[in-house]
C-alpha cells in the first residue's frame, strides 16, 4: 500500500443515490427544503472520511455545458428523464457544504465528472498514491490498475466494494482492463443512451473479444463470424466505433494535479456550523463539530425527534434508519477549558520565574511547549514557555520580543532544561528541541515525545495533540485560530495576543500534553512498545533536529549552469524535433503533437485517440514508438528535461534559508506507518537519480566550505539481506556473505543457467523479481514491469518460489501470522496493523497480504537506519568531530566531512551502519567521497 490515499468522488451519481434512498420519506426542513440528497451525500462524505482516513481528497461534479459526447452524439443521454427539482436545488447546497469541509471541488466545462476522475487518477504519481473513485458507476472500472480502485458504494444489503485489476476481469469476464471500453462499444449503455451493436449482449461479447482482443478487432475479422451475430456485427460497425469512443472515460482532460491542493484538512467550522443550521442538521451537526454551547458557554439542550418508521430501501443503503437522521450514537459532550476547573497561572517577572523554577526543579518530569512567531523551527522566535507538572494545572511565561532580553530569561530556565534528572516530556519535541537549541539550550535527560509516542501506538492515525486530547481524553482544546484568526494572509502573530488570552491557550497545551503522557504510557505498555519508544523514536529526535539545523550548502551557480544547459538542451530537442518533422509546432501542446506525429508523419495507421477526438500522446502511449521512430524518443526527452528544469532546477535555489544561506530540510518521524523517514521543503527522497541529467542536481549539494568533503554511505540492498535473513534462505545468505551478485545469483537459479552464462536480460529480470517479491508482486504487475505476457511472468515467480523455497516459506508464514494477530512486526517490535487481512474483498485482503510481507521487511530496514544514525551522531558528538551528519535518503546517510576526520569517519560509519542490528547475514555499505553530493555517491 502507497504512502498517500487519495478519493475522487463522483459528485453527482452519488447525490442522485442519496435522493432516491430518501424518496418514499424524504427530509423536508421546516422551511419546506428537501434536504435528503445533502444528507445522504454528506454521511456517505463523512464515512469514508471516518472510515478510510484518505490523505488526499476531491468531490468532482458535471456542470451543464455540454460536453464532446453530446457534440458528437445528440442522443448521448437522451433517454433521461428530466433531473428532478429537488435534485438541483440540492447540487448548490452540496456544493457550499463541500467547500465549508475545504474540499477541493473540481468541475470542467466540457467534461463529466468521470473525465475528470480518470485523468486525476491517472496524473497522480504511481509510486506515492493508492487512488479510489468512489462511484456506484461501472464504467469507471475502464481505469482501475494497480494503484487506482473503483469503490462502489454499499447497495441492497452489500457492503461497501473495492474493485481492483483482479475483480474487475472477473466481473467482465475480460482478459485485460482496456476491454471494458470493448464491452461497452460493443453492448452500448442504456442508462446513457449509447447504442453499441443492437442484439449483441454480455456473453456474446465476451465470445467475441475472447477471440478477437478488441472492437477493431472484431470489425476486422467480421466476414469471418457466421450466422446472425456476424450480420449484425457488420451491419453495426459504425455504432460499435462510436459506442465505444463515448464509453472511453478522457483521461487527458486540462485540469492540474497539485497535491498540496488535495491534501484533507480541517473544516472551516464557522461556515460550516452556518450550513448546517440552514439544513437543519442537528445530530449531523453534533457529529462534526461536537455538542452545540449556548451563550454562556453551556451544553444546548437539543430537541426531540420521534423516530419515523424504517424505510427498507434507506435500511439497505446507509445501514440505519436513515429517513430522518441516522441513529448515531450521541457522543459524550467533550470537555473543554470552559467546563474542566483548572489552574492556569501567567508568570511575569524575574521573581515570580525564580518561584516556578523552584517547583520545576524538584519535580521528576515536567512537561513543556513553546509558543512562537512560526511554524518553522529554524526562523522562528520565542513567545513564550508553559509548563506543566500536574493535571489541570498549568504555567505560562511570556518571552520579551527583543533578542538580548529573550535570550536573559532563557538563561534563567537553563538550569531546569539541561538539568538531566528531570524527564522532559512534550508534543513535537523536535520542534521545541530546534526552538530551543537556536537559544543555544540543550535538552538534558530522559525525554518523552506523546506525538511519537502515538505514532507507535497508532502508526496509520492522526498524531496531532488535538486529536489525542479528543480520543484519549474527551476533551475539545482551544483552536489556535482563536488566538489568531484563520490561515491566511491575514492571520495574526502569537506577539500581538494579550498575555491572559496566551496563557490559557499555552497552559492548556503543557497541560493536556502532560495528561496524554500518562495515558499513551498504559497504551505502550500493552503493547510491550515502550523500549522502541524510548530507545530508538526519542533519541533520534535529537539527532533530526541537529541535522535540520545544519542543513545543507546548495550551490546555486551549479543549479544556474544546469538550468542553462537543461535550456539549451531543450532549444536542441526541439530544433532535433522540428528537423526530424519537416515542421515547426508547440511541443508541449498534446493537439499540435498528436497532428504532427500522426497526421503529417503518420507513425501509426491507426493511432490511439482520447474520447474527444484527439489523438492520444501520453508518455505510456509514446514510449511504444520510441525504439522505431528518434522523434518520438527526443520528444520524451524534450519532456524530461522540461520537467526537471522548473519542478528541481529552479524550484530549489528558492527553498535556501535567507538566516543560514542553507536549504534545511525538515524530517517527518511520525507520517510513513512503515516507521521509514519522509522530509518536506525539500523532499529529498524526490530528487530524481535515474537519468544523467537527473543525477546532476546532486552535484548542487555540496560541502561547506573548502575545509569539507561530502561522504556519502548507503546501505546495499538492504532489503533484500533482511529477507535473507529473515528467511533463511541459503543460496541468499550464501550469495550475500560471499559478495556475490544477487540478482545474477537469482536469475541463475529461475532461468536453470549457469553463473557465468546468466545474460544482462535474464539479470533485469531477475532484478525485478527481487524487488518485486519484497512488494508482493503479481504475475500481473511483473508481466506490465518488464513487458512480457502475464503467463510468462507467472512462470518466473513459480520458479523463483520452487529455487527459494523458503522464501515462499517465510511469506507464508507473514500472512498467516498477520490473519492471527492482525498485525505484522519489525524487529524492534514496531507494529503495522492490516484491519483488512481476513477481509472478504479480495482486492483489500490483497492489499493486506503484501503488507504483511513487506512491512517487517520495510520496516527493519527503517528501525536499522534510525539506530545506525543515532549511535553515529552520538559517537561524533562524543569524539566532538568537526563533521557533521546533513541528510537521510531513504537507506543512504550524507555527511558534510572534515578532510582531517574523513578515513576515521569513513570507518566507523561502516561499522556503526552494519552493526546497527545484528543478523545472520553480513550488511554491507557503499561509501563515496566528492565535492558534491553526486560524486560522493
Amino acid at each position: 500500500m502507497r504512502p498517500k490515499k487519495l478519493f475522487l468522488l463522483d459528485a453527482m451519481a452519488l447525490i442522485y443515490r442519496a435522493h432516491f434512498a430518501f424518496i418514499k420519506n424524504p427530509r423536508i426542513t421546516s422551511k419546506g427544503v428537501n434536504t435528503s440528497a445533502v444528507f445522504g451525500f454528506t454521511n456517505t462524505l463523512l464515512e469514508v472520511i471516518k472510515k478510510e482516513k484518505p490523505t488526499h481528497i476531491a468531490v468532482c461534479f458535471d456542470t451543464k455545458a455540454p460536453t464532446f459526447r453530446h457534440v458528437e452524439f445528440p442522443e448521448y443521454k437522451a433517454n433521461r428523464e428530466a433531473q428532478p427539482e429537488d435534485i438541483s436545488v440540492a447540487i448548490p447546497l452540496v456544493k457550499q457544504l463541500v467547500k465549508a469541509m475545504n474540499i477541493p471541488l473540481l468541475e470542467l466545462d466540457g467534461f463529466e465528472a468521470d473525465d475528470i476522475i480518470g485523468t486525476i487518477a491517472k496524473k497522480a504519481p504511481k509510486d506515492e498514491f493508492d487512488v479510489y473513485m468512489y462511484t456506484p458507476d461501472k464504467d469507471y472500472g475502464q481505469l482501475v490498475d494497480e494503484h487506482i480502485f473503483l469503490y462502489k458504494p454499499a447497495f441492497m444489503g452489500n457492503s461497501i466494494e473495492v474493485q481492483g485489476v483482479a475483480e474487475i476481469l472477473a466481473k467482465w469476464d475480460v482478459e485485460r482492463i482496456d476491454q471494458v471500453i470493448d464491452m461497452l462499444g460493443l453492448m452500448g449503455d442504456k442508462v446513457d443512451n449509447i447504442p453499441g451493436i443492437p442484439g449483441v449482449g454480455e456473453k456474446t461479447a465476451c465470445k467475441l473479444l475472447k477471440e478477437y482482443g478488441s472492437v477493431e478487432g472484431i470489425l476486422e475479422n467480421a466476414d469471418k463470424i457466421p450466422n446472425k451475430i456476424g450480420e449484425k456485427i457488420r451491419e453495426g460497425k459504425e455504432s460499435a466505433i462510436l459506442s465505444k469512443h463515448l464509453a472511453r472515460i478522457d483521461i487527458n482532460v486540462p485540469v492540474d494535479f497539485v497535491e498540496e491542493d488535495l491534501i484533507i484538512s480541517d473544516p472551516d467550522n464557522e461556515l460550516l456550523s452556518s450550513i448546517l443550521d440552514e439544513l437543519e442538521f442537528r445530530t449531523l451537526k453534533t457529529r462534526i463539530l461536537g455538542t452545540p454551547k449556548d451563550a454562556a458557554g453551556n451544553p444546548a439542550p437539543t430537541e426531540a425527534k420521534p423516530k419515523p418508521k424504517a424505510d427498507m430501501n434507506q435500511m439497505s443503503l446507509f445501514g440505519a434508519e436513515t429517513n430522518t437522521e441516522p441513529d448515531y450514537e450521541e457522543p459524550k459532550e467533550k470537555d473543554s477549558i470552559k467546563t474542566v476547573v483548572h489552574e492556569y497561572h501567567l508568570i511575569e517577572g524575574k521573581e515570580a520565574r525564580q518561584e516556578l523554577m523552584e517547583y520545576l526543579l524538584v519535580q521528576d518530569e515536567i512537561c513543556f511547549d513553546t509558543e512562537t512567531t512560526d511554524v518553522d523551527a529554524t526562523d522562528a522566535e520565542i513567545v513564550g514557555l508553559s509548563f506543566s507538572y500536574r493535571a489541570k494545572e498549568g504555567f505560562y511565561v511570556p518571552i520579551p520580543p527583543k533578542k538580548e532580553e529573550a535570550q536573559a530569561v532563557m538563561e534563567e530556565f537553563r538550569v531546569v532544561f539541561e538539568n538531566d534528572k528531570i524527564k522532559k516530556i512534550a508534543q513535537n519535541l523536535k520542534y521545541d528541541m530546534t526552538i530551543l537549541a537556536n537559544y543555544d539550550i540543550e535538552l538534558k535527560g530522559e525525554l518523552y515525545d506523546t506525538m511519537l509516542a502515538h505514532y507507535i501506538i497508532e502508526p496509520e492515525q492522526r498524531h496531532g495533540m488535538d486529536y489525542l486530547a479528543n480520543i484519549y481524553l474527551n476533551y475539545e482544546p482551544v483552536s489556535i485560530e482563536e488566538l489568531i484568526g484563520k490561515k491566511g494572509k491575514n492571520q495574526g502573530n502569537m506577539r500581538d495576543v494579550p498575555h491572559e488570552l496566551i496563557k490559557e491557550y499555552a497552559s492548556e497545551d503543557a497541560d493536556i500534553t502532560f495528561q496524554l503522557k500518562q495515558v499513551l504510557d498504559l497504551e505502550l505498555k500493552k503493547t510491550g512498545q515502550e523500549e522502541l519508544l524510548h530507545t530508538v523514536e526519542v533519541p533520534l529526535v535529537s539527532v533530526l533536529s541537529s541535522m535540520e539545523r545544519e542543513g545543507v550548502k546548495l550551490d546555486v551557480m551549479a543549479l544556474a549552469e544546469l538550468s542553462e544547459t537543461l535550456q539549451k538542451d531543450l532549444v536542441k530537442a526541439q530544433s532535433y524535433i522540428f528537423e526530424i518533422a519537416g515542421v515547426e509546432f508547440n511541443v508541449g501542446s498534446p493537439k499540435q503533437l498528436g497532428e504532427v506525429l500522426f497526421e503529417h508523419m503518420k507513425i501509426d495507421d491507426k493511432p490511439k485517440k482520447t474520447p474527444s477526438g484527439q489523438y492520444a500522446t501520453g508518455e505510456d502511449i509514446l514510449s511504444n514508438y520510441e525504439a522505431e521512430h528518434e522523434i518520438v524518443k527526443k520528444i520524451l526527452d524534450f519532456r524530461e528535461l522540461s520537467k526537471l528544469k522548473s519542478t528541481y532546477v529552479d524550484a530549489l535555489p528558492l527553498l535556501i534559508s535567507k538566516k543560514t544561506g542553507r536549504i534545511h530540510t525538515s524530517y517527518n518521524q511520525a507520517v510513513a506507518a512503515t516507521g521509514r523517514l519522509s522530509s518536506t521543503n525539500p523532499n529529498l527522497q524526490n530528487i530524481p537519480i535515474r537519468t544523467e541529467r537527473g543525477r546532476e542536481i546532486r552535484k548542487a549539494f555540496i560541502p561547506r566550505d573548502e575545509n569539507h568533503l561530502i561522504l556519502s554511505a548507503d546501505y546495499s540492498q538492504i532489503e533484500l539481506r533482511i529477507m535473507a535473513s529473515f528467511s533463511g534462505d541459503e543460496s541468499m545468505i550464501e550469495a550475500f556473505n560471499n559478495d556475490i551478485d544477487i540478482h545474477s545469483t537469482t536469475a541463475a537459479k529461475v532461468f536453470s543457467v549457469d553463473l557465468a552464462d546468466v545474460d544482462s536480460d535474464m539479470r533485469r529480470k531477475a532484478k525485478m523479481v527481487n524487488f518485486g517479491i519484497i512488494y508482493g508482486i503479481s504475475a500481473f504487475g511483473l508481466g506490465q514491469r518488464l513487458g512480457i505476457p502475464r503467463g510468462e511472468a507467472k512462470e518466473i515467480i513459480d520458479s523463483y518460489f520452487l529455487q527459494f523455497p523458503k522464501v515462499k516459506t517465510f511469506m507464508d508464514d507473514c500472512v498467516n501470522k498477520a490473519r492471527e494477530m492482525e498485525y505484522v512486526e519489525t524487529i524492534l517490535g514496531r507494529r503495522r496493523y492490516l484491519k483488512d487481512i481476513n477481509s472478504r474483498n479480495q482486492t483489500n485482503r490483497g492489499f493486506a497480504e503484501r503488507n504483511a510481507i513487506n512491512a517487517p521487511i520495510q520496516g527493519s530496514a527503517a528501525d536499522m537506519i534510525k539506530v545506525a544514525m543515532i549511535n553515529i551522531h552520538d559517537f561524533m558528538k562524543k569524539e566532538k568531530m568537526k563533521s557533521k551528519m546533513i541528510l537521510q535518503v531513504h537507506d543512504e546517510l550524507v555527511f558534510d566531512a572534515h578532510k582531517s576526520e574523513i578515513d576515521f569517519l569513513k570507518e566507523k560509519t561502516h561499522e556503526f551502519m552494519v552493526n546497527a542490528i545484528k543478523m545472520n547475514v553480513k550488511i554491507d555499505t557503499g561509501i563515496g567521497i566528492g565535492n558534491n553530493w553526486l560524486e560522493a555517491h
